[in-house]
């Protein structure tokens, strides 16, 4: 009875829209009052506090504010202006522009609602100049900044990491190609819209223009061989690499490119402080809400009902997919993965699968989330950017969604898509 009470708490204040900070919180003080009334108060603050007491979270704020100096300075637009020299004269072009551009950005930020601010502004418009309906334009925008989540610096990989103990450079080379697979994926509807609509591509570029896109970007393509040259030579360690990328970055929008001024700077800085400060204060409710869920022996508890329907590895996925993509049409990323990595993981350890291929299909099912209606926070995110109607943004996000769902499956039921790589460079 309390149980349930504690769980209707938490789903009329999500109904009712309050902050994921209430949401988790307001139900984890009531399990303490509830279930652990005898368990001293400071215990509950070491909880929360110990929850982001970890060096490898430090990650996240370098990250984010590496992400907001590129959307806000140059990089963005060279990384583009560099695919569409070499994307530009396909038939559907700027849609693989649209693909290539937030590869490109999400391979140096890691955050998929930056890659839709920083992309939508400037590929919107050749979209629909192009020949692309509107709700498809909105649909590629908001769905290829998916991609971010999947290749590294993925600050979704690093909070897995974080909660699981797995090794951030082992899920970061992992996320690759899967990431690349679900680009491909949403190639194939750009090719299918392009065909259906007849889009023609533009002029082809030369390859001195090509060559001179490159040499544009040169210093913006530093920035991912920084990140990975440093983690996998053993010179950096994710952390530390992050904190080189805001360095880099400023100095490249500052120094080279001239493109921010100290106004700008400091405008920068407070909406990454801002950014971080909520993923923070949710990182440091789920510590609590962790500690809650192995006194209670969830996992254990999951495992045994596992064992009792006979419910393998197969099976196990197939639940762990339907549970995120529920979840994720409701609950922010951060908070799912928070609420949900805590009682799974063990189980699928316990099951046999490989930490690092759950660590992927958790992470694609999160991007998935992104983009579900009715919460999805990449529909909104693009909807500020670009001034659109929520609504318009969801008409055209189905057969992303497809695409989406597609690629899960693959990347579910064909581990070494994820585990190859890891396997061979890491080892």
């Amino acid at each position: 009875m309390l149980l349930a009470i504690v769980v209707a708490t938490a789903v009329i204040l999500l109904v009712l829209g309050f902050e994921m900070l209430l949401v988790l919180g307001v139900p984890a003080l009531m399990v303490k009052e509830f279930f652990y009334g005898t368990l001293p108060d400071p215990v509950a603050v070491q909880k929360i506090v110990g929850g982001i007491n970890h060096s490898t979270l430090l990650a996240i704020p370098f990250f984010i504010l590496a992400a907001e100096l590129m959307g806000g300075g140059q990089i963005s637009a060279r990384l583009t202006g560099m695919a569409s020299a070499f994307l530009g004269h396909f038939r559907g072009g700027p849609g693989y522009t649209t693909i290539g551009g937030s590869l490109a950005f999400g391979s140096v930020s890691g955050s998929a609602p930056a890659t839709v601010a920083a992309m939508g502004r400037m590929v919107y418009p050749d979209l629909r100049a192009k020949g692309f309906s509107d709700k498809f334009s909105l649909g590629l925008i908001a769905s290829a900044a998916e991609t971010s989540l999947l290749l590294p610096p993925s600050i979704t990989l690093i909070i897995y990491g974080w909660m699981t103990g797995t090794s951030v450079a082992k899920l970061f080379i992992a996320g690759i190609v899967p990431g690349l697979v679900l680009a491909l994926s949403f190639a194939i509807l750009v090719a299918i819209e392009a065909r259906r609509n007849g889009i023609e591509g533009g002029e082809r570029t030369s390859w001195r223009e090509r060559l001179r896109a490159v040499s544009r970007a040169t210093w913006a393509l530093g920035m991912p061989l920084i990140i990975l040259g440093g983690i996998y030579t053993g010179y950096f360690t994710p952390t530390e690499a992050a904190a080189v990328s805001v360095v880099y970055a400023i100095f490249v929008e500052t120094v080279i490119f001239r493109s921010l001024n100290l106004r700008k700077l400091i405008d920068i800085t407070e909406r990454a402080a801002l950014s971080t400060a909520i993923i923070f204060i949710l990182l440091a409710l789920g510590g609590l809400l962790s500690y809650f869920v192995t006194l209670a022996q969830v996992p254990s508890h999951i495992l045994t009902f596992i064992e009792t329907v006979n419910a393998g590895p197969i099976v196990f996925l197939i639940i762990i997919n339907v549970v995120f993509l529920v979840v994720g049409m409701f609950v922010d990323p951060n908070s799912a993965l928070l609420i949900l990595v805590p009682p799974l993981y063990p189980v699928a350890m316990a099951l046999g699968i490989d930490p690092v291929h759950f660590g992927v299909i958790v992470t694609l099912n999160i991007t998935i989330g992104m983009i579900t209606p009715p919460f999805g926070l990449d529909l909104f995110v693009a909807a500020s950017t670009l001034s659109k109607p929520v609504m318009v943004i969801i008409s055209g996000i189905g057969p992303f969604i497809v695409a989406n769902l597609a690629t899960l499956l693959v990347i579910t039921y064909v581990p070494p898509v994820s585990t190859f790589l890891p396997n061979l460079l890491v080892g």
